[in-house]
């Protein structure tokens, strides 16, 4: 049976019918196929590279920090730029993909990656740091959003599995970036600028297929011109009305709060704690791993749920023991503590499932995308920049860990009503 998500399943016939003409027909041209494979590839290689600009950053904080002559407090509002400019550009992708394609933007997405990492090891101060590092996440951005949208466009059928594919790819990228970046800087004889600089090469690759895709029509432009069905049609009600939606921007926006803590403050926690650098770096890669396997199998766990508050329940608790153990035995439990904390980040592709299911058109996903992961990137800035503060002046991990574990209450019950069996049309028409 095929992986479908629940509004799929109790749609009318007439409105799947509709929703085919923007996938290829079972019966269609060889060219066809040989364009999904090619979208196939593309989310993948795209998904790949969607983190390692901020991971190898996390594990060479340090020698950045000394590098740049940065401080503690500055260190975090680094920590805090990767939410800052996802909030800011995510607002932008649908405008932007309704004038050019999402092909389109996703392309220049890419693109923008492959400047950032190049210019960066090459930045003298701070501000140029930063400012290329902002470039880098400007794609990082725009692709964020119109990730979803690309599956549901092309992939309606599948939501679940192509979901569980590109977020699986985003895992192996951060984890690949965590626990490689330190031994290819020492194995090329190079300091932090090469660590970094090294991750030019797979965005160069991620680049590739996006152009083909932007060169066929069919794939940059004709989705977005093609005659909406009744479904897609159907105006999308205001998402600052919606519960669902501020619930899911919430939980988004928390669990995006903790991600980012831990891929820029994890490796140094560590570290603190008197394990080396190499091995402080694997710690991350193993915290970061779990989102391989996992990445693929909660979203196709989720959309076979009608409620997927039991998921964000357990990721939350095996999130609250990791923080416990990290301050009772950092070093004696390290390994273990990486791994919960590892799967209670598997909130992040749980997230992306649930705004595939929150609406019932191709229209709503992209509002719904933007609207939440815009909105929930603007709720995580506070967080690294809060725990860099803490961590300068209380000169310990107590405060910061015991901010992570606060948060994750109200990232629990934010991802239960998230997690209802509900969509942001079922709302308008109860609220008419």
């Amino acid at each position: 049976m095929p992986d479908e998500i629940t509004t799929d399943e109790t749609r009318p016939p007439t409105h799947r019918t509709d929703r085919a003409s923007d996938v290829p027909a079972p019966h269609a041209p060889a060219a066809s196929v040989w364009l999904t494979r090619l979208v196939v590839v593309g989310l993948f290689l795209a998904a790949l590279n969607l983190r390692p600009a901020i991971t190898s950053l996390g594990a060479l904080l340090e020698d950045v920090r000394d590098g740049l002559h940065m401080s503690g407090s500055v260190a975090g509002v680094l920590t805090s730029v990767p939410p800052a400019c996802f909030a800011l550009f995510g607002f932008a992708a649908p405008r932007l993909a309704r004038r050019f394609g999402p092909g389109a933007v996703v392309c220049a997405g890419m693109l923008a990656i492959t400047a950032g990492l190049v210019i960066r090891p090459f930045a003298g101060g701070t501000a140029a740091f930063l400012a290329a590092s902002a470039l880098a996440l400007m794609g990082i951005a725009v692709s964020n959003v119109l990730m979803p949208v690309i599956v549901k466009r092309y992939f309606p059928d599948r939501v679940g599995t192509m979901t569980g594919l590109y977020s699986m790819a985003v895992a192996l990228g951060t984890a690949l970036a965590a626990a490689a970046t330190v031994p290819m800087a020492e194995a090329l004889g190079g300091g932090w600028r090469t660590g970094l600089g090294i991750w030019v090469v797979p965005a160069v690759v991620a680049v590739l297929p996006w152009l083909f895709l932007v060169r066929d029509r069919t794939a940059a432009v004709a989705p977005a011109a093609r005659p909406e069905s009744t479904a897609d049609a159907t105006p999308v009600p205001s998402l600052t009305r919606s519960p669902t939606a501020w619930a899911m921007a919430c939980f988004f926006g928390l669990q995006a709060t903790g991600a980012y803590i831990t891929m820029g403050w994890m490796p140094q926690r560590f570290r603190d704690a008197g394990i080396s650098a190499g091995t402080s770096g694997l710690l991350l890669a193993v915290i970061m791993v779990m989102g391989v396997p996992l990445a693929f199998v909660i979203p196709r766990l989720a959309t076979r749920m009608k409620q997927q508050g039991p998921i964000v329940v357990a990721l939350g608790v095996c999130g609250l023991i990791a923080i416990g153990g990290l301050y009772v035995a950092p070093v004696g439990g390290a390994w273990l503590w990486a791994v919960l904390l590892g799967v209670s980040n598997c909130s992040f592709p749980l997230a992306l499932t649930m705004i595939g299911m929150r609406s019932r058109s191709g229209a709503g996903v992209v509002r719904l995308s933007a609207f939440v992961q815009s909105t929930g990137y603007l709720i995580s800035i506070p967080g690294p920049l809060l725990v860099g503060v803490l961590y300068q002046h209380s000169g310990g991990w107590g405060l910061p860990l015991t901010l992570m574990a606060a948060l994750l209450v109200p990232q629990m019950a934010a991802g239960v009503v998230a997690g209802r069996d509900r969509t942001i049309e079922d709302e308008s028409r109860v609220r008419d």
